[in-house]
């Protein structure tokens, strides 16, 4: 797993802001959105070649943020503003608005913690507010977990779930806290270390605890220990790649969700990548609708 290595095109598609891409394993099918495309996609993936076919597509009024996906099938969408249950025939209702309507900002990233709790961030697209939040979508409604963020972003789980990770991209922090699963009680926020060459961005965990981050601007992903060691760089032929997730039945191939916008002379910018990296990824757990 340490060393470097290189991400390849793993299709033909080209997203205008590809995020969040999620292993769906009961379907076997991978899900990711395209924010400013409006949509969630699924595909198949080959995991012998490391191609992804697209095989099917969700539309929405506005942005699409972030996806989980439960047991049954049903979709949680993170709109711009609020949180919509997909349902297996198309039926669409909003659980819960997060900002207020006509915010300046949207909502970012979006991950399932190991009991199938929600939690999404927003952001500033002026990256200055200071203002922005980190929420968990609950029974009674939302849970707070910070509300001084620039731009939030990724989320992960260490393998035992007590440690939940999370990032503000703007001051490239990468956060850790305490988490109890069963309960929901989350611990105080402490840094864990800070990126400074590029924005942090997505994140995910492999079964090692070790954190894979996809640095926007940079053309890389980083596999950190959770001190903030590098152990592992993945090149990625499109400077602005925006999350991480390991897919396929045995969750041995990384996905790279890129953005379409970026300089010239990277004409692969938009696609999906994957890459081979030595490592296995965590479990995701199944959005559950009754936590």
């Amino acid at each position: 797993m340490t060393g470097t290595h290189t991400a390849r095109p793993a299709g033909a598609g080209v997203y205008q802001l590809g995020e969040g891409p999620l292993w769906d394993p009961r379907r076997q099918r991978l899900l990711w959105v395209d924010i400013d495309g409006h949509a969630v996609h699924q595909g198949e993936l080959d995991a012998v070649t490391g191609t992804i076919a697209a095989i099917g597509t969700w539309r929405f009024d506005a942005q699409a943020c972030a996806v989980a996906v439960a047991a049954s099938g049903d979709l949680l969408v993170a709109e711009r503003e609020t949180l919509t249950r997909v349902a297996p025939d198309g039926t669409r209702t909003e659980l819960a608005r997060v900002l207020p309507h006509g915010a300046p900002g949207r909502l970012n990233d979006g991950a399932v913690d190991p009991a199938g709790r929600f939690l999404v961030g927003s952001l500033d697209p002026r990256q200055r507010s200071g203002t922005e939040v980190l929420v968990r979508l609950d029974p009674g409604g939302l849970t707070v977990l910070d509300d001084d963020l620039t731009l939030s972003n990724g989320l992960a789980w260490s393998p035992a779930g007590d440690t939940l990770y999370s990032i503000d991209s703007v001051p490239g922090t990468v956060w850790a806290r305490d988490y109890q699963p069963s309960t929901g009680v989350v611990g105080g926020r402490r840094e864990a270390f800070r990126i400074t060459d590029g924005l942090p961005d997505g994140m995910c965990a492999d079964a090692d605890g070790n954190l894979w981050i996809a640095v926007w601007g940079r053309g890389r992903v980083e596999c950190r220990t959770p001190q903030g060691d590098v152990l592992a760089t993945v090149h990625v032929d499109a400077p602005n790649h925006t999350s991480v997730a390991f897919a396929g039945p045995d969750l041995d191939v990384l996905v790279v969700t890129t953005a379409a916008a970026g300089p010239a002379g990277h004409p692969h910018s938009g696609r999906l990548f994957t890459a081979r990296v030595g490592a296995e990824g965590l479990p995701t757990a199944y959005w559950n609708p009754d936590l």
